[in-house]
């Protein structure tokens, strides 16, 4: 009667090995953050949870200058000597790249996202229990809870900062949680609706550039759309209504970037303001510095250096970095990365399941192909 051959101490090794596999899958992070971003590229692209205005936004850029490329260049080029109106079309057409690049920049950069803590930080680092307050304490049987705000000094100035009950860490100054992307971000400026991404201190410079570059863009359709009906009245004689008759597209330009123009000019002034100051759109909106000095003002020279003139900071965030979770304890650590359990939450509870049973199933469809050749090479030599 055939026996299997002694396994050897690799062979052991290697079951162990898968035993623990089954016990633990190894992901990466992206696929088991509790945030509401999306990631696409294997994690290398970090996107909020909005990412159809996305696409709204790329159409209300391209559709005009698609437009203006189309009818009114095609007139200017008729009406300009020296290929003179194949220039302008260039321009327009490597505006409208460099912007588009400048949004997927915007779009797609982890704003400044901080890591949260996989467990509660310990009420007693944090309380100075000689002299502990309310704010410090709970109910009476329950446990010892973290103080709402501590103060820090910046500058030589004290401020003031929050504890987040769901990343359980208090946050860094100028940090604030948003909550439609549900992450404590780096000096939040805004989550902005148009990019779909949170606005904070990793992407606030190719968000400025692409808000002032998009208005330069529309003062620039703006103004030779009135070249192209200049033209036109003065090769037919005629009024300005007939012009525009006769250039249909130039109106439609000419009233669609008067108006982006007024707001994106409003916004790249505001903008500029902040960036001068040294304010972000959160702390301007909550008057948090009205009466007080501004820790954070270094004057207009050296705020526009710490924007332009430097490196963009490195991510806090590895989110293509391999992760150990343990299956049995996947729901402990949902709740603990993401705060309270949602049916959001229990949904992708449910595909993290799904991927770490795929992965086990994986291992032990491995693990008994293997045997199988074993015992069949066995078999062969018995019959030998």
């Amino acid at each position: 009667m055939y026996s299997p051959p002694p396994s050897s101490p690799s062979t052991r090794c290697d079951s162990k090995e898968r035993m623990n596999n089954t016990n633990g899958s190894q992901l990466r992070l992206y696929q088991i953050w509790q945030g509401r971003n999306r990631f696409y590229l294997g994690g290398r692209l970090v996107f909020g949870p909005d990412i159809r205005a996305l696409f709204l936004t790329l159409f209300l850029i391209l559709f005009p200058v698609a437009l203006f490329c189309a009818f009114v260049s095609r007139e200017l080029i008729n009406a300009f000597p020296h290929r003179f109106g194949y220039l302008i079309m260039a321009i327009s057409l490597l505006f409208s790249v460099f912007i588009v690049v400048l949004l997927l920049l915007t779009s797609g950069t982890n704003p400044g996202i901080v890591p949260r803590n996989a467990h509660p930080q310990d009420a007693d680092d944090e309380c100075d229990t000689s002299s502990i307050s309310t704010s410090c304490l709970g109910s009476q049987t329950g446990p010892v809870s973290l103080p709402p705000m501590k103060n820090v000094t910046v500058n030589g100035i004290v401020v003031k900062v929050k504890y987040c009950k769901t990343c359980m860490l208090y946050r860094p100054p100028r940090c604030s949680h948003c909550s439609i992307c549900d992450n404590c971000i780096e000096r939040f400026d805004h989550h902005c609706p148009w990019v779909g991404q949170c606005i904070g201190k990793r992407n606030y410079r190719y968000f400025f550039m692409f808000v002032s570059s998009t208005n330069l863009l529309s003062l620039y359709v703006f103004a030779f759309c009135w070249v192209n009906i200049k033209k036109i009245m003065d090769a037919h004689h005629c009024n300005i209504w007939s012009a525009f008759f006769k250039s249909p597209a130039s109106g439609i330009l000419i009233m669609y970037t008067f108006v982006v123009s007024w707001f994106l000019g409003g916004l790249t002034a505001f903008h500029l303001y902040l960036l001068i100051t040294n304010q972000t759109t959160y702390e301007n909106y909550r008057y948090r510095y009205e009466r007080k000095m501004n820790p954070f003002n270094l004057g207009c020279a050296r705020n526009f250096k710490e924007i332009f003139c430097t490196g963009v900071p490195s991510s806090r965030i590895n989110f293509r970095a391999h992760v150990k979770v343990d299956r049995s304890l996947s729901f402990n650590t949902l709740s603990y990365l993401g705060g309270a359990t949602t049916n959001s939450d229990m949904h992708k509870m449910k595909n993290f399941d799904e991927e770490v049973g795929r992965r086990q199933d994986v291992d032990e469809c491995k693990e008994t192909d293997s045997r199988i050749k074993t015992v069949g090479g066995g078999v062969d030599r018995c019959e030998k």
